[in-house]
This record gives C-alpha cells, structure tokens and sequence, in this order.
C-alpha cells in the first residue's frame, strides 16, 4: 500500500488556477484516482468538472472555497 499525500494549504494554492479529477479527489476526499472518475460520471463529484476538449479540467477556486483556503494565505506566509 502507498502512502497517501498529505495537501497543505500551500500545496493547493501552489495548483494555480486548474487540476485534473485525481488531483481534486485526492485532495478532498482521499479518493484514488479511478474512484475520482467514478465519483464525476456520477454526478457526485464535491466541485464543478469542465470538460475542456477531451479532457476534464477541475477549477481550483471551487476547492479553495470547500476547504475554506482564503488565495491570501499564501502571501502571509511569505512576509
């Protein structure tokens, strides 16, 4: 069994502005990757998918609001 990542404030911010449906699952529920997917194609997903083309792109400002994560966090710990 691999270890699961733990996502700092830091780490999520360090995001920019998009993630893909992993990179979003593993942050808010600790979902693996295709359980993540599952979890979109049935509607549960916890923040807003966009498909981009072919590909599913998840917005980061949505993850920052359910978490709670102000983008000035950041800032404050680089003074």
């Amino acid at each position: 069994m691999t270890a699961r990542r733990i996502w700092t404030e830091v780490d999520v911010l360090a995001l920019g502005v998009r993630t893909d449906v992993p990179t979003a699952g593993e942050i808010l529920a600790g979902l693996c990757r295709d359980e993540a997917y599952r979890m979109h194609q049935r509607g549960e997903f916890p923040v807003p998918v966009l498909k981009v083309g072919r590909r599913l792109v998840v917005p980061v400002a949505p993850i920052l609001r359910l978490l709670d994560i102000s983008s000035g966090t950041a800032d404050q710990g680089r003074q």
